[in-house]
């Protein structure tokens, strides 16, 4: 039976650790994200070892990525982004119900838009087709589509492409436009941080986490360590900022896994979808676009920061993303959590709405 926890402690994840699978991830993620570095490439410790671990999955290679080594990086880089969580905080959620509402538009309006290019030109499925223009959410979705008899194969695969997309070509896209000192993750940090506020951090964020999965909250990760991390600052209670180095090994992991993810595709099935994926994934970034521009009218914030907040991308891709250009991450991960629940909540209906319809 497969493991869905969380943080999944049992016998099986460990051994995943000592796996050849896992070792093959990191013999060439290291050279990756160290080339990518060497020619500055933005956001190299992600980008750099995501590109070699994608090609040398589809090449035949068996990668794995173990979910308890996953689990950990996400718990830190969760930690990193409430490190920017203070009492300020509050005084800016009233507007976020504007930009969450916005969000709620959007999502509705790229479902059924990309849905029925995806219908009439690439010849999917009525189902398949809703499931593959949902803009994010692809763990919980699989689950849904499986239940609904969709073809799993082409709703990852077309969301796969999309997360490669819009990952690899956002950070120079930003890179290139905006400009500020900000840009990179590293800071000063103060040596002598007190070691034992990082293990309350840590326990606060388990038990949280552990809370949030069993009621099935998505995300349940980031969220977990964003409300502690958050909670003990805000109090006062504690607070740590991880070393630069630690972020770099986080981003590292992160960018592998997404490579791994192409176990058991093919570059022939990959090519065969990637010209209707890739306008999907044009409508939904123009939509995006829209969003933001729309986000900007009712709310002052950097529109870069609003961009990535509509943007189509996996929920912690694009968290680091906002992390390395200093772009609110906190704001940025709240509305992709908030992205996540209102895709798990408006695929369903629009699946009944559809349902209902007599062919004509």
């Amino acid at each position: 039976m497969q493991n869905n926890q969380a943080i999944p402690f049992n016998k099986e994840n460990f051994k995943q650790i000592l796996s050849k699978q896992f070792a093959w991830v990191i013999v060439v993620s290291v050279p990756g994200a160290l080339i990518a570095e060497y020619f500055n490439v933005p956001l190299a410790w992600f980008l750099g070892p995501m590109l070699v671990t994608s090609v040398v999955t589809l090449g035949g290679v068996k990668t794995k990525m173990p979910k308890l080594v996953l689990s950990t990086i996400l718990i830190f880089l969760g930690l990193y982004i409430g490190n920017y969580i203070d009492k300020s905080l509050f005084s800016q959620i009233h507007q976020w119900i504007w930009t969450s509402s916005i969000m709620f538009g959007y999502i509705v309006i790229s479902v059924l838009l990309v849905s029925k290019y995806l219908q009439k030109f690439s010849g999917y499925g009525k189902k398949t087709s809703v499931f593959s223009a949902a803009p994010g959410a692809l763990g919980p979705l699989l689950l849904l589509a499986e239940d609904e008899k969709s073809d799993l194969s082409q709703v990852a695969t077309a969301h796969l492409i999309r997360l490669i997309i819009i990952i690899t070509v956002f950070p120079f896209i930003v890179n290139s436009l905006y400009t500020t000192d900000n840009i990179n993750i590293v800071e000063t940090i103060d040596t002598n941080q007190n070691i034992l506020h990082l293990f309350i951090l840590v326990i606060l964020s388990v038990i949280l986490i552990m809370l949030f999965d069993k009621l099935k909250i998505p995300a349940a990760l980031l969220a977990g360590t964003l409300v502690a991390s958050g909670f003990l600052q805000i109090t006062d209670i504690a607070s740590y900022k991880l070393p630069d180095n630690i972020v770099n090994y986080c981003l590292l992991i992160l960018g592998a896994s997404v490579g791994c993810r192409f176990a058991n595709k093919t570059f022939k099935e990959i090519a065969k979808n990637t010209a209707h994926s890739f306008i999907a994934t044009m409508f939904l970034v123009i939509l995006g676009l829209m969003a933001a521009f729309v986000a900007s009218l009712v709310i002052e914030k950097n529109f870069f920061t609003l961009l990535l907040s509509y943007c189509p991308g996996g929920i912690y891709e694009v968290a680091v993303i906002a992390i390395f250009f200093d772009l609110d991450p906190e704001f940025v991960s709240f509305h992709h959590i908030i992205r996540l629940l209102m895709i798990l909540f408006v695929v369903p209906v629009i699946l009944k709405i559809m349902g209902k319809k007599k062919p004509a």
